[in-house]
């Protein structure tokens, strides 16, 4: 199967902004998105967005703030634009760029900025972990205590047990995000990791040890898209399309599955995007998938049909998530390692597939990469939003 051909009404890429992901007491939420965004506007200063999507799951919560697509454009010097924020738990990135997708693919607007932007310092303790249990079903989950960290323990648990896979089956999830986020500068832990080291780490919520699950974080992110026969052709960088383009969803409830280890919205969307760009499974070089824990890792790799049932461990046991492996993942650190920035998420992965496909990845690099496929999830897999993009260079 071949890759559609470029065409003039193609959504692309004309600018992309991060921060480093980490900790930022002494900085406004409104701040951190305007650093991402200012530096995403160098790409095309010349475009104005005429539309903003906000991207976030936990600013009414923490930072007591909503209204954010309207806070952020004022603040960014956009008043007056169309402004709305999206959120659909950890997928609302993917989500807030499936809706610029559309719109620019309908022809309402001719530009669009997405940010991505969470801010977790602002509470600390409890207050956090009621903030994320808000992402599951608040009458028969949440009611009952349950955190995303216990969805993902008695996730892990069948999985191993139905698979009979060893304790330390998801280890290599780990070590591999610690090993290449050591070489990104907006990481959050840049310090590699072994099988010792897993093997040591406390217990979060049994079996989800440390380095299972990923490290809560502060960060924002940006993507200016347009529509290639907009953009000016002056750019250095080879001209980075969406090629498809998917949403889907599930239960909110794990309870609601007939089988909670078969994350179904996740493999539709991958067969939806799929089919929209007109290629198969083995044409993506690379997968950003949405690894906030590791179990959500082999679930999405098999999900998505890089492996067989209960067997998705067994691709970072033997090196092939690597970045010189069949299906490299987590490059630059995932959420694991660079820091999970909750409804932020989608937004990064998509920067960092972009930074792949332009060549710009430097000791991250995926050898020879032309098409890459980002996915973030909502809960266990309730909201799914896959995207994939493909270099013109």
């Amino acid at each position: 199967m071949a890759l559609n051909r470029p065409s003039e009404d193609d959504v692309v890429v004309a600018g992309v902004g991060m921060t480093p992901v980490g900790e930022y007491w002494d900085i406004s939420l409104r701040e951190l998105a305007l650093r991402s965004i200012t530096e995403a506007r160098q790409g095309a200063p010349t475009l104005r967005p005429q539309a903003l999507f906000v991207a976030n799951m936990l600013a009414a919560s923490l930072s007591a703030q909503a209204h954010l697509g309207t806070l952020i454009a004022d603040f960014a010097g956009l008043r007056g634009i169309e402004a709305v924020a999206i959120e659909a738990a950890g997928a609302s990135g993917g989500a807030a760029i499936r809706q610029a997708f559309l719109a620019l693919k309908s022809g309402s607007v001719e530009s669009v900025l997405v940010v991505g932007i969470e801010k977790v310092t602002d509470k600390v303790g409890p207050l956090v972990d009621s903030a994320l249990a808000t992402g599951t079903d608040a009458d028969y989950e949440g009611i009952q205590g349950i955190t995303p960290t216990t969805q993902a323990a008695m996730l892990m648990r069948r999985y191993l047990h139905e698979h009979n896979a060893p304790d330390d089956a998801l280890s290599g999830f780990s070590i591999n995000a610690h090993t290449n986020a050591v070489t990104n500068p907006n990481a959050m832990f840049r310090r590699a990791i072994g099988l010792k080291q897993y093997h040591n780490a406390p217990m979060i919520s049994d079996p989800v040890n440390m380095f299972d699950a990923a490290p809560l974080a502060d960060g924002a992110a940006s993507i200016l898209l347009t529509r290639r026969e907009l953009l000016s052709n002056n750019s250095q960088h080879p001209c980075i399309r969406i090629a498809a383009s998917a949403l889907t969803t599930s239960t909110l409830a794990i309870h609601d599955r007939p089988d909670p280890l078969n994350f179904r919205a996740a493999k539709q969307s991958v067969e939806n995007s799929l089919n929209m760009a007109g290629i198969g499974i083995e044409q993506i070089d690379f997968f950003e998938l949405h690894d906030q824990f590791s179990i959500l890792a082999a679930l999405s790799l098999e999900a998505a049909g890089f492996a067989e049932r209960g067997k998705g461990w067994k691709l970072a046991q033997n090196g092939d998530i690597q970045l010189q492996g069949e299906i490299p993942i987590s490059t630059f650190g995932g959420s694991k390692a660079r820091g999970d920035i909750g409804g932020a998420t989608g937004v990064f992965q998509a920067i960092e597939v972009v930074r792949q496909l332009q060549g710009e990845a430097q000791e991250n690099q995926v050898p020879n990469a032309q098409i890459g496929m980002s996915q973030c999830l909502g809960g266990m897999g309730s909201t799914v939003a896959t995207h994939i993009f493909a270099s013109d260079g």
